[in-house]
C-alpha cells in the first residue's frame, strides 16, 4: 500500500504517517452522549522534523502556530467542534494545511520608498504657515 502524501503548496508536503492523532472527550453541552463517547480530535505534527517542509516553510509554520507549537516544534491542533468523530478528523486537518499553507506563501515584495512632490510639499507648508498665523490670532490682545 502506498503511503497518503498531501501536496499543500510549492516547498510543504506533509506525509500521512507524519500525522498522528489521537481521541479525546469533548467539552461542551452535549448530554450524555459528551460523557461517553471521544469525538474530539487531537492532531499532532512534528513540523520541526518533518522532511516534506522546506526550511523557510518549516520555521514560518513554527511561527504562525503560536502557542499551538511546543518548544520541540510539535504543532498540536484540537478539533471538537462537531458531533462525530471523522468530520473532527477532517477539520483538524484542514486547520492544519490551511496553517502549513499560510506559511508556505511567498513573501510579500520589498516596499518602494517614495517622496512626496516638490508641489505637494509646498502647500503643506503653505497650509502650516496659514495654521500657524491662525493660531496667532487667538493670542491674548494687548492694550496699549
Amino acid at each position: 500500500m502506498a503511503a497518503v502524501t498531501f501536496d499543500i503548496a510549492p516547498g510543504a508536503r506533509i506525509g500521512e504517517g507524519e500525522l498522528e492523532e489521537s481521541f479525546i472527550r469533548a467539552s461542551g453541552p452535549g448530554g450524555q452522549n459528551v460523557n461517553k463517547v471521544a469525538t474530539a480530535v487531537q492532531l499532532r505534527f512534528d513540523a520541526a522534523r518533518s522532511p516534506g517542509l522546506s526550511e523557510r516553510v518549516r520555521e514560518r509554520t513554527i511561527k504562525l502556530a503560536g502557542q499551538r507549537a511546543t518548544k520541540d516544534g510539535v504543532i498540536v491542533i484540537e478539533a471538537g467542534r462537531f458531533r462525530t468523530q471523522e468530520r473532527n478528523r477532517q477539520d483538524a486537518r484542514e486547520r492544519l494545511f490551511a496553517l502549513v499553507a499560510r506559511a508556505a506563501e511567498p513573501p510579500p515584495p520589498p516596499r518602494k520608498k517614495t517622496k512626496p512632490s516638490r508641489g505637494a510639499v509646498e502647500r503643506r507648508l503653505k497650509e502650516k504657515s496659514g495654521r500657524a498665523t491662525v493660531k496667532k490670532m487667538r493670542g491674548r490682545i494687548e492694550r496699549e
